[in-house]
């Protein structure tokens, strides 16, 4: 069975070295979706990337391993909920980029 459902997707594109509270920023914000019970979200680790202020493309590799890869984190609710959470990503985000589309989310299971 397949529900479908109009949704809010929200990037928060940081470096994996970022900290809030003395945690990876990316862990601090999961942790904070998930007490806030958001629909859900992800932490995708970039293996290259660059930013407004690199100097140089970050990138992993077998001699140099980054300490600053790219870290996505994608975060999917209702566009009220999405809407509760930007002033936590004001006080939480001290440098990077966020992008926010609408989608489309469609739930599959016995459970829809």
């Amino acid at each position: 069975m397949r529900k479908e459902e109009r949704a809010v997707l929200l990037r928060i594109f940081i470096g994996e070295s970022d900290k809030y509270d003395g945690k990876p920023t990316y862990q601090y914000l999961l942790q904070e979706f998930k007490k806030l019970k958001l629909a859900g979200a992800t932490v995708l680790r970039g293996i290259a990337g660059f930013g407004k202020k690199s100097y140089h493309i970050q990138i992993t590799s077998v001699l140099r391993l980054s300490s600053d890869l790219p870290v996505i984190v994608e975060v999917v609710d209702t566009e009220e909920k999405i809407a509760q959470i930007k002033p936590l990503l004001d006080k939480v985000v001290k440098e990077g980029l966020i992008t926010e589309e609408k989608v489309t989310i469609y739930f599959y299971g016995s459970d829809v």
